[in-house]
């Protein structure tokens, strides 16, 4: 009898465990693929590089790491920033269009005093709340004349390199000024500001704690004018004659072999497998003198190759805003793989944060989309939509394969391109298409309406007039007498 009821309560638990791994099958997908949570996070950002001046995008620029990180990661191949420096760095930070809080135009300049609204709620802070350690090496440019904008203010833990836009490399220093802190504080010492920066993030990651999710925005400042680069780099390059590229290209591959030392720290610290590295440059590299910076380059070639994308840094075209990018998740994401829909860098918001498991409520609303499952390659992106920029004085806008670019200074210009068709932005389809240009000017105007006025130009019209109209100026009594008719 005993014997029999064992028999029964055996075959009661095979039932009940057979029923519970059965059920394990119909799980869905999504459940069964689901990265694990929270992840570190890498997140490196080149300073003004060209769309095609990495190997992988057959450039002749040394680019083996990032390369490597491509190859065995996706390639985001339709990856959008904004024109500029300082609103591609809010984008990211915020989630945001930055014509919602004011610095759409241009960039901070040295002697600016406002920087990126304090009432926002920011990446790194949104990261610590769920118990990230978070860190800046590199570049801010989001605000440098009141404290209140610094790094440290805004949710990292730590910080170290420049906190204006365009530094010397070897100086440290912009206007005669040093601007190199770690931590608030002032550091003077000596190095390339590429190999400074990357030493730094491999001492981070070296003395990290692997249990503890780490966020490491690692911004550097190559390869952004003035073009330098040390003598070891330069010599890699003895087949370019021109100066300017020579150097360019130098800086780039230094950049890169600090990149390949961070991820060999990460490997060493038995990090790599649970982190997500993203690579990006903030905008497309410059086409023109007026957009390499606050240093004259006027006097040479203006080294950044972009391919086949029409204009570079500062314009509305693909030039400006389409960037080279990838991700890269050993085991999460697919090796080899490409993008080729769009995606915004204010998607990068809600992406990181959904994966850290960061809840929503803190910050404004978002114009991120969470494209995990596009990274991931499980759905293609759901963007179908790209806000280019919207300033006073133009506008663009991207639906589906239409974009319109509008410059409303006179004399006014509309363009229209298909970018399926007509990815260089070469014939413009605007006569022909009337409707389609009436509905998005529409959607332009109607985003106008939410924009706060341009900071930049707020300023420079405050201090243009406390100049203007403060003095008279007048030829002195003498050379008035003397240059009478």
């Amino acid at each position: 009898m005993r014997n029999s009821a064992k028999n029964l309560v055996g075959l009661f638990i095979a039932f009940l465990l057979t029923l519970l791994l059965s059920s394990l099958k119909w799980l869905p997908l999504a459940v069964a693929q689901q990265p694990p949570s929270p992840p570190h996070i890498l997140y490196i950002m080149s300073d003004d590089q060209g769309w095609k001046d990495v190997g992988f995008h057959g450039s002749d620029i040394k680019t083996p790491n990032l390369d490597r990180l491509a190859q065995s990661g996706v390639q985001l191949e339709q990856y959008y920033a904004q024109p500029m420096c300082t609103p591609s760095r809010a984008a990211l930070m915020t989630g945001r269009y930055p014509h919602r809080y004011g610095l759409q135009t241009l960039v901070i300049p040295s002697a600016g005093k406002y920087g990126l609204a304090t009432d926002e709620w920011l990446l790194p802070q949104a990261l610590k709340e769920v118990g990230y350690k978070t860190a800046i090496i590199g570049k801010w440019h989001l605000g440098h004349a009141d404290r209140k904008y610094w790094p440290r203010q805004r949710g990292f833990d730590y910080q170290y390199g420049p906190i204006l836009g365009e530094i010397d490399y070897f100086t440290h220093s912009a206007h005669n000024k040093i601007d190199w802190y770690r931590d608030n504080q002032l550091v003077e010492e000596e190095g390339y500001v590429t190999t400074l920066l990357g030493q730094d993030a491999v001492k981070l990651i070296g003395e990290h704690n692997p249990k503890t999710p780490l966020f490491l925005y690692l911004a550097f400042t190559a390869p952004h004018a003035p073009y330098q680069a040390p003598p070891e780099y330069l010599d890699q390059y003895k087949n370019i004659t021109d100066p300017n590229r020579r150097t360019y290209a130098a800086m780039i591959t230094a950049m890169d072999n600090q990149i390949g030392l961070v991820l060999a720290a990460l490997d060493k610290r038995g990090m790599r497998d649970n982190t997500l590295i993203v690579f990006q440059s903030d905008n497309g590299g410059p086409r023109s003198a007026q957009f390499t910076g606050e240093v004259d380059t006027s006097g040479g070639t203006i080294p950044a190759d972009n391919g086949s994308f029409r204009d570079g840094k500062g314009s509305l075209y693909e030039g400006g805003t389409r960037v080279v990018a990838l991700a890269n998740w050993q085991g999460h994401i697919k090796p080899g793989s490409v993008v080729n829909q769009p995606i915004h860098i204010v998607d990068m918001y809600p992406t990181l944060t959904g994966l850290a498991g960061v809840p929503s409520g803190k910050s404004k609303p978002l114009d991120g989309l969470n494209v995990w499952s596009a990274l991931s390659g499980e759905k293609p992106s759901a963007r179908n939509e790209v806000v280019y920029n919207i300033e006073p004085f133009r506008a663009a806008l991207r639906q589906g394969d239409w974009k319109l670019v509008w410059q409303v200074t006179l004399p006014p210009q509309v363009e229209l391109f298909n970018l399926v068709q007509d990815s260089s932005e070469k014939t413009n389809l605007a006569d022909k298409n009337p409707e389609v240009v009436s509905k998005l000017k529409q959607q332009i105007e109607g985003m106008s309406g939410d924009a706060v006025f341009p900071l930049f130009l707020k300023e420079s019209f405050g201090a243009a007039k406390s100049i203007l109209f403060t003095s008279v100026s007048t030829p002195d009594e003498k050379e008035a007498i003397e240059n009478q008719p």
